[in-house]
């Protein structure tokens, strides 16, 4: 299967650059996949705010209440790692002391104070360089580290392939507290702005709890407790599972074949409360159905996991409680074991998270909606409208 087998043309203007003032107002495409085919889809322009009406009174709506963090530094380097610089050309010295960007991606449990991350400029950042975070960003640092203390600091442990670096940091008592400080919310490279303090609140969904993501489960930022409230209260039961969002959610395809991607590795836990409600929904023949395809991946994760843990060759159609770090790869010819419906934004062309989708609802179908979703104008990505694949 090739990766270029799931591209399509989005028009740069249908990139959704701002959220909208109210979460709720976003446009919702409904996919019916039993009903429609890629000739004559099922699809229904419609509002998120008609989303409750399209759930069953049986159904249990999974949810993953990961928090955003301001995962994206800016601060600059030593340059001690680096060639000496020429004494013909005096602005090399703050040049090899100038600004870095660290976007931190995954935290090492067994190493509290170490991170994997991306690196801006990656090609200029070696193993043993020392880098210093709390500068103002777009600001060179108006004096060297040595006369002033860093808000943070860290080491260049090991250095990867396209900019994934791993460092180490020096302890500190209060290191979350110092990332909230100087730390920006890690908008997507598609939103061609500076994050603002309103982000830090809007790139955010109402029921985020447990901190550790790197970007927001964007399909959960269409609820607000008003439509959660509609929810209960016809009946229909939420449960709540996490998964930080880290490489594994947007890291680019870079082969050639589907089959030849390698996905990172992201924490999760599936608290006893949600597996029981989770398997229990599975016994019952109810649908599950997921908000996201961070919730997607974990769910599906955790279910391919009981069924190794249980000996199965076959089935294996629910989840143990517990906690871990799932790598799970969804793309066409996938057989789901929890998931039965989906509501998501939509997708890069060509990425993971498409394939996804493609692999629950037909990859014709999925691309025949999306062909609609550009002509109908509908807004694009994280901050963008929504489609409900049942």
């Amino acid at each position: 299967m090739l990766v270029s087998d799931f591209h399509y043309d989005l028009p740069p203007e249908r990139i959704a650059q701002q959220p909208l003032a109210d979460r709720s107002a976003s446009r919702l495409l409904h996919l019916h996949r039993k009903r429609g085919s890629s000739q004559d889809p099922s699809l229904n322009d419609l509002s998120f705010r008609e989303f409750p009406g399209l759930l069953r009174p049986n159904d249990l709506l999974v949810v993953n209440n990961t928090r955003v963090f301001p995962a994206r530094l800016y601060g600059h380097r030593s340059g001690q790692r680096a060639q000496p610089p020429s004494p013909h050309n005096p602005a090399a010295r703050d040049f090899l002391r100038g600004r870095v960007e660290v976007l931190l991606t995954r935290q090492l449990a067994d190493d509290p104070n170490e991170w994997e991350c991306l690196v801006r400029p990656g090609r200029k950042i070696g193993i043993g360089e020392k880098l210093y975070f709390g500068d103002s960003p777009g600001c060179l640092p108006a004096a060297p580290p040595e006369e002033r203390p860093p808000e943070l600091e860290a080491e260049v442990t090991e250095r990867g392939s396209f900019g994934e670096r791993r460092i180490r940091f020096a302890p500190v008592s209060d290191f979350f507290a110092r990332v909230e400080r100087i730390g920006h919310v890690p908008l997507p490279p598609y939103i061609d702005r500076d994050d603002r303090a309103a982000d830090r609140d809007r790139y955010q969904t109402v029921y985020a709890l447990a901190r550790g993501s790197v970007a927001a489960p964007t399909a959960g930022l269409h609820f607000t407790p008003e439509i959660l409230e509609r929810i209960r209260g016809r009946g229909i039961e939420i449960a709540e599972i996490t998964l930080h969002v880290g490489l594994g959610t947007f890291q680019p395809v870079r082969v050639e074949k589907v089959e030849d991607h390698k996905l990172h590795r992201e924490w999760y836990e599936i608290p006893a409360q949600a597996a029981q409600a989770i398997n229990r929904a599975k016994a019952e023949g109810r649908r599950v159905v997921a908000v996201g395809t961070t919730t997607v991946r974990t769910l599906e994760y955790a279910a391919g996991l009981s069924a190794k843990l249980s000996e199965k060759r076959s089935g294996g159609d629910r989840v143990e409680a517990g906690r871990g770090e799932a790598d799970v790869f969804i793309y066409p010819g996938y057989r789901f074991r929890i998931v039965d419906a989906l509501l998501t934004n939509f997708h890069l062309p060509q990425s993971t998270l498409l394939m996804l989708v493609c692999a629950l609802a037909g990859k014709d179908l999925v691309m025949t909606a999306y062909r609609h979703a550009v002509e109908a104008e509908y807004r694009f990505y994280s901050y963008g409208d929504c489609m409900f694949v049942e």
